[in-house]
């Protein structure tokens, strides 16, 4: 197959992109062809963030949003509120020491992934073509140029060999490629690799977000309330915090976000939110309310100083998979959507002129000097601040953010990357976590069930070990197997056979969040896109 533009991802980033293309194309009487493949079942399938959404860069893709019925954004920030948590009280910090970066006046709070429902349902009407269940699962490269992707072979068994239902993958080409596959992208990692897109970057730090839905008694309701906290049941030493936003219809968004640099082997991030939930200030929001759904996804937590080199010959790299959230505002969809119309933008100028398998030169320098651009390099230096502790880390930011305003005339540097940080497990201390109730808190498997994860179990398992000793051999002996704790899904777990420790992967549990690709300590387990339309089906997340 063949197009003009191929957009890898149906995020906010590639669907703000095939939007702003599509309609340059109608402004411009241009009929320039555009697809998008999506490795979801369907597009939102595999969306995950808290999430507010800032609606600058919708306004920019749209005049009429607002008074639109259809558009799924209709619930005003009204009441916000930060907490400092102990483990049996928390404490209002006043708004004159919040950071502006952090309020949300204005602001919308929102499932992500019914947005994308709707911005996928938009890019139909203009004449984009979506194609969800197909995985790209390699890039094509000829002579130092990207001319598009493979995507995955469908009904392959778990030996590789092809099934009753095999379908080959096929090759799209396309003049130009944009990659938007969200944080930590498979094929991401390979073009970084490839086009040694991260030679002047700081490396990337991430951390791992996790969220329930929940069904509040209508009484517990409120609308357009938003409540963040840090603290408790964190130690000073751990980056992180909660988020908790009210919906409409009695839903209400709770989740926590621990950074990944945690140096613990025995923390889990699954178990730390569990605890969190049974909470005096948090229990009572949910008693007699009911789960409806659950999920994980790794974040990019590095901002600009991250930031790879956005473009190579014949495409480039937007939203979460360059690493384009903000993440002293805890929010990424509107940067993300603002680096998918720029660079669709860059594309359209280099098809007018007749153009193809080219660079978008132009691409980094038109983000960087963006309102987008100037947000994240404004907030540059509040995740690197807490390289030194919590305490240390509210102090920088505060002068960072609040009496420099972001215009420091330094940026510091990110601490180690994220799979160096553990120490070993003699050197740490145990965490004992209390059982799950049954209902505030919950075991990880129970909870597995209401992502609606999916995989065909026959399949090869798409979670790759280079060595195969090395999660017994460095891993159990040293760190007492962190992939059994960072892991929110319970992928990852040693049995023993016959007085023999092994290391066995569940691999159909996989929610995709990408968190073993990034902690593991040997970078000994490489993530990638199994059968297309496999992994979580979210609902309203």
């Amino acid at each position: 197959m063949y197009y003009d533009l191929l957009i890898v991802g149906a995020g906010p980033s590639g669907l703000a992109a095939a939007i702003k293309f599509k309609k340059m194309c109608i402004e411009n009487n241009k009929d320039y062809s555009v697809c998008v493949v999506e490795k979801g079942s369907e597009v939102g399938a595999h969306i995950l963030s808290g999430a507010i959404l800032q609606p600058t860069a919708m306004d920019e893709l749209f005049n009429d949003w607002r008074d639109n019925p259809e558009c799924p954004v209709k619930v005003n920030v009204k009441k916000e509120s930060v907490k400092f948590m102990t483990d049996e009280k928390s404490f209002s910090i006043p708004n004159i020491l919040i950071p502006p970066v952090m309020h949300n006046k204005g602001n919308f709070i929102i499932s992500l992934g019914s947005l994308c429902k709707w911005l996928g349902s938009e890019a139909e009407k203009l004449g984009v073509e979506i194609y969800p269940g197909f995985a790209a699962s390699d890039i094509i490269i000829n002579n130092g140029v990207l001319k598009g992707i493979v995507t995955g072979d469908l009904g392959v068994d778990n030996q590789g060999s092809p099934g009753q239902n095999y379908q080959p993958g096929i090759e799209i080409h396309s003049k130009f490629t944009l990659f938007a596959e969200g944080c930590r992208g498979h094929l991401g990692k390979k073009l970084m690799s490839e086009f040694d897109l991260r030679k002047e970057a700081q490396h990337q730090t991430y951390g791992i977000g996790l969220k329930e839905l929940w069904e509040v008694k209508p009484e517990k309701s409120e609308p357009g309330n938003v409540m963040h906290s840090i603290g408790w049941p964190l130690d000073q030493d751990t980056y992180g915090g909660s988020f908790l936003y009210h919906l409409d219809k009695n839903l209400v968004s709770i989740g926590f976000v621990i950074g990944l640099d945690y140096k613990n082997p025995y923390l889990s991030p699954y178990e730390e939110f569990q605890r969190f939930k049974m909470h005096p200030s948090i229990k009572p929001l949910l008693d007699e309310g009911r789960r409806v759904s659950y999920g994980a996804r790794a974040l990019n937590e590095g901002g600009w100083q991250s930031l790879p080199k956005l473009s190579f010959a014949g495409g480039s790299i937007i939203g979460c998979d360059a690493g384009t959230l903000n993440t002293p505002k805890i929010k990424g969809t509107h940067t993300a959507m603002k680096s998918g119309i720029i660079a669709s933008e860059n594309v359209f100028r280099k098809l007018e002129q007749n153009l193809e398998g080219v660079e978008l030169e132009s691409f980094q320098s038109d983000f960087n000097n963006s309102w987008a651009g100037k947000e994240l390099k404004a907030a540059r230096n509040v995740r690197p601040s807490f390289k030194y502790g919590l305490k240390l880390g509210i102090i920088l930011t505060g002068i960072d953010q609040i009496f420099l305003r972001g215009k420091a005339p330094w940026t510091l540097k990110h601490g180690e990357p994220d799979h160096c940080s553990l120490q070993e497990k003699n050197k740490a201390k145990k965490i004992v976590y209390p059982k799950p109730d049954g209902k505030i808190s919950f075991d990880r498997l129970t909870n597995v069930s209401f992502s609606s994860t999916y995989h065909e179990e026959n399949q090869p398992i798409h979670l790759k070990i280079s060595d195969e000793k090395i999660p017994i051999d460095k891993n159990l002996a040293l760190y007492d197997s962190p992939e059994q704790r960072y892991c929110p899904a319970g992928v990852y777990e040693i049995v023993n056979d016959e007085g023999l420790n092994r290391l066995q992967i569940n691999a159909q549990n996989c929610i995709h969040c990408k968190t073993c690709d990034i902690k593991d300590p040997s970078q000994n387990i490489n993530w990638i896109t199994p059968e297309g339309g496999g992994g979580p089906n979210y609902t309203g997340m």
